[in-house]
């Protein structure tokens, strides 16, 4: 059954706005009595009964309603956004079909691209949750500076790493991390972090960790440390 995604769901039944509920009817044809599974990407699946086709206010009856928990290890990926936005929204793609929790933007020295477009990376979220059968939207938040995102104290009680090229970091992200933690995992540009930034998220408590021997484009390191943290929980 394809999977379908509505943020606000409540009470018996709800109705979809123009534009989704065009999709449901014109273009997947769905009728009156036919079943349609959504989630809120807040861990819920609704299993909904069409009652109503019409094309611009398409209304749904919840029929059952299941929840699926969060895993017991979080995942936060701090990344800086690359030049080609196509490489980031690709990188959100597979990264949300493999499972991670939360996504943060680094304002770095050697950042190539100080905005992004929220709106449409939160829309690739969404559409990477359906084909995957998510039941969680991952967390997208706002760009943010080095510096001020290192030193929140909220971050203390997870596992911190730093990801770069040094020929002394040597030290897999894979045997450094213990399973069923919060992991926060820094990735810097395509030119890496800057000596200063380095000594700067160590002195705050990251750990200097490696994710092989090649040299990874950004987005391929931000795919990689989320597959390896996967791999902890097989």
């Amino acid at each position: 059954m394809q999977l379908f995604f509505e943020e606000h769901i409540s009470g018996e039944s709800f109705e979809l706005e123009g534009k989704e509920s065009n999709h449901l009817v014109k273009v997947l044809r769905k009728n009156i009595g036919d079943t349609v599974l959504f989630t809120n990407g807040k861990g819920s699946f609704f299993t909904c009964m069409v009652e109503d086709n019409h094309p611009k206010r398409c209304k749904l009856k919840i029929i059952a309603q299941d929840f699926s928990p969060l895993e017991k290890f979080h995942i936060h990926l701090a990344i800086a956004p690359t030049k080609n936005l196509d490489r980031m929204e690709w990188m959100l793609e597979k990264i949300t079909e493999i499972g991670f929790n939360e996504i943060t933007f680094l304002k770095t020295n050697h950042i190539e691209r100080s905005q992004v477009n929220f709106d449409r990376l939160t829309k690739k979220l969404i559409a990477a949750c359906k084909q995957s059968f998510k039941a969680w939207l991952p967390v997208l938040n706002e760009i943010t500076e080095f510096e001020d995102f290192i030193s929140d104290s909220a971050f203390t009680n997870h596992e911190r790493y730093i990801a770069y090229l040094d020929k002394e970091n040597t030290k897999h992200l894979f045997h450094l991390a213990e399973p069923n933690q919060s992991y926060l995992v820094l990735v810097g540009p395509e030119g890496d972090f800057s000596p200063g930034e380095v000594a700067m998220a160590l002195e705050k408590g990251f750990k200097p960790c490696s994710l092989g021997k090649h040299r990874l484009r950004t987005e391929t390191a931000g795919l990689a440390v989320v597959h390896t943290l996967n791999l902890l929980h097989v």
